[in-house]
């Protein structure tokens, strides 16, 4: 499936690696849907992208929510053709600290966003891709790509609902590229590393040099455009069904 004059949803899409694959599918000759809570970052990229992008407010946890983001672009665009899910959000404490045991709502929260959130979003997506006509034999009818992270394999200390948050994300995969293979709908996960977003703009230089160099080649932290470059790879490949590929510099998390 090539991009051009296909529709996109990119959750998450008004920061960071969604921005970025935003941008990346746009060039490309796509139409773009950004849904994010972000109202003023998303207005500023949309200045950016121009009459190929919409924005809409839609909180991915909650499924009224999402369901009038994809009303909306079906009123704008028509079709849906792929579904990027970057909307995350990263947490941490430890299971028992010096506060006492993992807060429990917090560790909710963490799964709502990144694991639930994300279902809610492909499931629903996926209703609309149904409908499409085929793109070709090949093509099928749409792709769905998550984001989980390395952490799903290698979490660090104080990252256990991080990480399984997004091991559920990776265990999706396969599952739902099974369930919608005969709607000829494919899913696949990019598996980031240590990848440079605004999460890290609150840190030091120092810490920034430190973590770089955890990295095995090149060392340094990953760049979003690097991340968007391999969801543009899972759109057009369509024989990439069911895989989680990490993108990480060959790094292997240690336990702190």
């Amino acid at each position: 499936m090539d991009l051009k004059n296909k529709v996109a949803i990119i959750s998450g899409g008004a920061s960071g690696i969604g921005a970025a694959t935003a941008r990346r599918f746009v060039a490309g000759g796509a139409q773009v849907a950004v849904f994010d809570i972000d109202r003023q970052k998303a207005e500023a990229l949309l200045e950016e992208l121009g009459s190929s992008a919409i924005f809409c407010p839609v909180d991915v946890t909650d499924e009224a929510s999402v369901q009038s983001g994809i009303d909306t672009i079906s009123e704008e665009f028509g079709q849906i053709h792929i579904c990027c899910n970057f909307a995350g959000v990263a947490d941490a404490a430890r299971t028992v600290g010096k506060q006492g045991p993992f807060p429990l709502d917090q560790f909710r929260k963490v799964i709502d966003i990144n694991l639930i959130g994300t279902f809610n979003v492909m499931r629903l997506a996926a209703v609309k891709m149904a409908a499409n006509q085929l793109i070709s034999e090949e093509s099928g009818r749409g792709v769905i790509i998550n984001t989980a992270s390395v952490a799903a394999f290698e979490g660090q200390m104080g990252q256990a609902a991080y990480s399984a948050s997004k091991a559920g994300v990776a265990g999706l995969t396969l599952p739902v590229a099974r369930d919608l293979a005969s709607l000829r709908i494919r899913c696949n996960t990019i598996m980031p590393g240590l990848i440079k977003t605004p999460m890290f703009d609150s840190l030091s230089p120092e810490f920034i040099e430190s973590l770089s160099d955890s990295v095995l080649n090149p060392k340094r932290l990953g760049r979003p455009e690097e991340v968007a470059h391999l969801a543009q790879f899972m759109v057009e490949n369509d024989y990439l069904n069911g895989e989680c590929i990490r993108l990480d510099g060959g790094i292997r998390m240690q336990p702190r």
